[in-house]
Formats: C-alpha cells, sequence, structure tokens
C-alpha cells in the first residue's frame, strides 16, 4: 500500500468537486454508479489503494461510464486475474476513458484520506484539549489541596506543642492530686471512727424510738379502750333513756285514756242529772281513782327523772376520770418525746463537730 501525501494534488478543490460530484452519482439506487462508488469509498476510507486494486476500482468506474453512455460494456475481467491482462483487451478510445478514472481515483482516495484525517485530526485536538483542561483543573485542585495540608500541618503542629505544655501540666496536676488523695484518706479514716460512734449513738436512738413506739401504742390503747368504755357507757344511758321515754309514753296515754273515760262519764253523769246518789258515789269512786292515777304517774316521773339525774352524774364522773386518765397519758407521751428531742439534738452536735 502506497503512503499517504498531501502534496500529491497542489490544489486540493479538484479533490473536493470529485467526492461531491461520486457524491451526487450514488445517488441513483440500484445503480452501476452507485455500487462503483460505494467499493471505492469503503476501501479509500480506511487506507490509500495499491495499484491492483486502484486499476480494479477505475475498470469498474470506466464500465459504468460506457453504459451511462450507451456504449458497449467493457469485456468480462475475472476478479482473479490480473489487471494487465484486462487491459490489454481495451482499444485506445475506452483506454483513454479508463486512464481518466485511473487518474480521478486517486484524486476522490486522497480527499477521503483528507476528511478522514481531518475528523481523526479535530477528535484528537479536542480529546487533547479536553484532557488539558481536565489535568489543569486537577493540578489547581492539587495545587488547593497542597495548601491546605501545608495550613492543616501548621495547625497540626501548634495542637501537638499545646498538648505538650498541657502534658506537662496535667503531670504537675497529678502530682498535686495525689497529695490530696493521701490527705483525704487520712481524714477518711477519722471520719471512719467517728461514724463508727454516730452508729452506735443512732442505734440507742433507734432503741430508744422503739421504746416510745411501744409505750404510745400501749397509751393509744388504753385510750382507746377508755373511749371503748365511755361508748359503751353512754349507749346504756341512751337505752335507759329510751325505755325511761317508752314508761312515760306507756303511762301518758294510759292516763289519757284514763282521763277519756273519766269525761265520758262526766258527760254521763252531767246527761242523767235525775239519777240516783248511788250513780253520784259511783263517780266519786270513779274520780278518786283517777287522781290515784294521776298521783301514780306524778310519783313515776320523778322517780324517773331521779334516775336519769343519776345516770348522768355517773357519766360526767366516768368522762372526767377518763379525760384525767388521757391527759396524764398524753404528759407522759410529752416527756417521752422531749427525752427524744433531747437525744436527736446531741446526736445532731455530734455529727456538726464531726463534719
Amino acid at each position: 500500500m502506497s503512503d499517504f501525501s498531501m502534496d500529491v494534488f497542489e490544489n486540493s478543490q479538484k479533490g473536493i468537486e470529485l467526492v461531491k460530484n461520486a457524491e451526487q452519482k450514488m445517488l441513483i439506487t440500484d445503480s452501476c454508479w452507485q455500487r462503483s462508488y460505494q467499493n471505492l469509498f469503503s476501501v479509500c476510507r480506511n487506507a490509500l489503494p495499491d495499484e491492483e486494486l486502484k486499476s480494479r476500482l477505475s475498470w469498474n468506474l470506466c464500465d459504468c461510464f460506457q453504459q451511462h453512455t450507451g456504449r458497449s460494456p467493457l469485456p468480462y475481467c475475472d476478479a482473479k486475474s490480473s489487471m494487465t491482462k484486462c487491459l490489454q483487451k481495451l482499444d485506445n478510445d475506452v483506454h483513454k476513458i479508463y486512464l481518466a478514472f485511473y487518474i480521478e481515483t486517486p484524486a476522490i482516495c486522497q480527499q477521503l484520506q483528507r476528511e478522514a484525517w481531518k475528523h481523526v485530526t479535530e477528535r484528537l485536538v479536542n480529546s487533547l484539549k479536553d484532557s488539558a483542561e481536565f489535568a489543569e483543573e486537577k493540578l489547581d485542585n492539587i495545587l488547593n489541596v497542597g495548601d491546605l495540608l501545608l495550613q492543616n500541618s501548621k495547625h497540626v503542629q501548634e495542637s501537638l506543642a499545646s498538648i505538650d505544655v498541657r502534658t506537662q501540666q496535667v503531670a504537675e496536676t497529678s502530682k498535686n492530686v495525689e497529695g490530696r488523695v493521701n490527705a483525704v484518706l487520712s481524714q477518711s479514716e477519722v471520719i471512719l471512727e467517728q461514724s463508727k460512734g454516730i452508729a452506735s449513738s443512732q442505734l440507742e436512738l433507734n432503741e430508744g424510738q422503739a421504746k416510745m413506739k411501744e409505750s404510745l401504742h400501749e397509751n393509744m390503747a388504753i385510750v382507746h379502750e377508755s373511749y371503748t368504755n365511755l361508748d359503751h357507757g353512754i349507749d346504756g344511758l341512751r337505752t335507759k333513756t329510751e325505755d325511761i321515754e317508752d314508761e312515760i309514753v306507756k303511762v301518758g296515754d294510759e292516763m289519757s285514756c284514763r282521763m277519756d273515760k273519766l269525761q265520758n262519764k262526766a258527760n254521763d253523769i252531767g246527761n242523767i242529772a235525775g239519777q240516783a246518789l248511788s250513780k253520784q258515789k259511783q263517780l266519786l269512786d270513779e274520780q278518786y281513782k283517777a287522781l290515784d292515777g294521776l298521783q301514780l304517774l306524778h310519783n313515776f316521773q320523778s322517780q324517773a327523772l331521779e334516775e336519769s339525774r343519776g345516770t348522768l352524774k355517773q357519766l360526767a364522773q366516768f368522762g372526767h376520770e377518763q379525760q384525767e386518765e388521757l391527759l396524764r397519758r398524753q404528759k407522759q407521751l410529752q416527756q417521752t418525746h422531749d427525752h427524744l428531742v433531747e437525744k436527736s439534738k446531741s446526736i445532731l452536735a455530734a455529727q456538726e463537730t464531726l463534719s
């Protein structure tokens, strides 16, 4: 294969016109021109044809020209035969036409090569340009990162120096803390001994509180029992009072009944004033009986009042005794409470002394 050369044709305009003419002929569908130029373009876009292939391509174009102009087609040329043998079969006129296509074929191939080279070159140049811009951007980023790393390294150095100073301060502080810890341990031993004394005092206080609690429970039980007895006495008095009221009601009812009877009899006496003296004597007897009933009622009421007064007096005396007993128990509780308060104050004073 021959080398590609840009100096074969001084004027590339001829190659451009030949390519345009070939492209127009390729627009004729299913024609000899279309097949021949397609074959030429496919070969020339990849590489320049050698002499044998160039002769074969020119032969095909010449054959198309002969057919297009109404002339006799070229004689058959086997694909395996040498083009030199096939060219010997042509006369002078046809051979001149063949030579014209033979000259155009390199021009078309060179123009196609130029265009292909142009596209490849433009693509490569654009790719190189993009790569250069990308590399420039990356270099800028690298420079920025380098500056940032330099600044960070300075900060790291400053931080290391600060950490060194703080480490020395921590070492000094650790020594001071160790001395203070030893002092605290000594004080803790003293506080432990004092705490044991406080614990024993608190134990005594707890025992005193337990005793006071037991005494308080006993006193409360006595008070509760006293109140229970008082309630029982009041209930008994209430029962007796209710019985007396029932008796009074019964006597009153009986007296009322008798008075009604007496009134009825008096009415009968008034109505039968003309009856015999025996009837008057009977009326007097009934009146005497009524007076006796009234006297009996008066005596019963007096007796009931006396019994009520006695019961109330007994109840008041019992309540007074229970109240005195309650006051005495409260006084004992107050004394016990005062004793516990004194104990608590002494313990608090001891704790304040320890603290």
